[in-house]
């Protein structure tokens, strides 16, 4: 990529069209980094949420779940006094002893545009624009969806060093919180179509992101619509992931990097990735992660890009990464 001493995002000659991919905080977070660099940006958001205020719009309506789309627009939302305004009014939740306890707002603005308009794309476009949102939010497809995964819990009856029973739990929620070693996941139904409007983004950029977040109920889910993940397989933009700054308490207990890297290659055997963006500080054996990179094709890119708070990325700092991870292509 060339650079340009002349005005645009880090002195790029063309702004980068880029595609970042997951949900929940920790697509948030990489869309607030992103949008520093391009307005050329598209969020692709998991649609499997069944809980919460997501989950009982979702029941009640039959619609996608919006809180994640909700927190992809937020994050796209600009840093002058509209954009701050506008993020604060789609966050508010509210608090009461009746019926809306625990609605969001941003939740309930989505699915009104989407029963006014019937179509879940044109809704979100609309929420955009009212924002002024730095980028896209699409669903990455047009159907809700469950995750299911198989969960070996705990030990076997013989004691330390027996494998535990192996049991199928269903919906994000459960996925997310369930006791055990998450060994796989797949989705309800298997074959949804993905959404037209995502895989042309995908074809048409220059940089995919993937991650971070919760690896297996908000990235990993990508990679199991057939489309969608076909289209991550070929696409002739560069593909990188971006891991989390610790393990989850639950999904990922006591994974590694390395880790979290062979879940996506177990997932989608054929992806091919050109870098994995991580966090100086947590890098526990390097060699082995960058052996788990290697087989997907990767280089790994080391950057602090940690905030003060743990587990939470710095903006700026991952910016800052995710632009020298472009400038070096």
């Amino acid at each position: 990529m060339t650079t340009d001493p002349g005005p645009g995002p880090v002195g790029w000659a063309a702004e980068p069209a880029v595609v970042a991919l997951g949900g929940g905080h920790g697509l948030a977070a990489s869309l607030t980094a992103l949008r520093q660099l391009t307005t050329d940006l598209t969020a692709v958001v998991t649609v499997a949420d069944n809980g919460g205020s997501s989950g009982r719009l979702r029941e009640e309506f039959g619609v996608l779940p919006p809180g994640d789309l909700r927190m992809a627009l937020a994050a796209l939302c600009g840093d002058d006094r509209w954009g701050r305004t506008w993020a604060r009014v789609l966050q508010h939740r509210f608090d009461s002893e009746g019926d809306m306890a625990g609605h969001s707002m941003g939740n309930l603005l989505i699915v009104t545009l989407w029963e006014l308009l019937h179509d879940h794309v044109d809704g979100l476009d609309w929420v955009a624009g009212l924002l002024g949102a730095r980028g896209r939010v699409l669903p990455m497809a047009l159907a809700p969806l469950d995750i299911t995964a198989e969960v070996r819990t705990g030990q076997g009856p013989g004691g330390p060093g027996e494998p535990g029973e192996v049991v199928t739990v269903r919906g994000q929620v459960a996925v997310a919180t369930a006791p055990g070693e998450v060994l796989s996941v797949s989705l309800v139904p298997d074959d949804a179509a993905a959404c037209p409007e995502a895989l042309a983004a995908i074809t048409e950029a220059d940089w995919v992101v993937l991650g971070p977040g919760s690896w297996f109920s908000s990235v990993v889910p990508h990679l199991l619509v057939p489309e969608l993940c076909a289209a991550l397989c070929t696409t002739r933009a560069r593909v990188v992931v971006a891991t989390n700054l610790e393990p989850q308490s639950d999904e990922t207990r006591g994974y590694d990097l390395a880790d979290h890297l062979d879940v996506l290659a177990r997932h989608a055997p054929d992806l091919r990735v050109h870098t994995v963006l991580v966090d100086r500080g947590a890098v526990r054996d390097r060699d082995r992660l960058e052996q788990a990179a290697a087989a997907l094709g990767a280089r790994v890119a080391a950057h602090d890009v940690a905030s003060d708070t743990p587990g939470v990325h710095d903006a700026r700092k991952l910016a800052a990464a995710y632009a020298a991870v472009f400038d070096a292509n």
